[in-house]
């Protein structure tokens, strides 16, 4: 069962250009994970300080292991989250609707 991880960053003023940075450097790291499945950044129409950052991984350990990596602690944790007034996450399960 896949897990899909949708998170809301919002950059302080000022630091758009160095989150984007960071999300360009994060995607391509966390796209060679092996419990990876999907890793895109949006930025919205409305606000270029807002990012929606939408993941799937084959389980909940492949995220757990995703977030274990130097990677994240480097990147997420260490150089992006200081530089954001908002950082919002929240953990869904895919379900598969089929209409007729």
């Amino acid at each position: 069962m896949s897990y899909i991880m949708v998170a809301r960053w919002r950059a302080r003023d000022g630091e758009t250009e160095s989150v984007e940075s960071l999300l360009h450097q994060l995607a391509a790291a966390v796209r060679k994970e092996p419990g990876n499945a999907q890793f895109t950044v949006h930025r919205s129409l409305t606000d270029a300080n807002e990012f929606l950052i939408y993941e799937v991984y084959a389980s909940e350990q492949a995220f757990l292991d995703h977030q274990a990596t130097e990677h994240f602690k480097l990147l997420v944790l260490a150089q992006a989250v200081p530089l954001l007034d908002v950082r919002e996450r929240k953990a869904y399960s895919f379900l598969d609707v089929v209409t007729t």
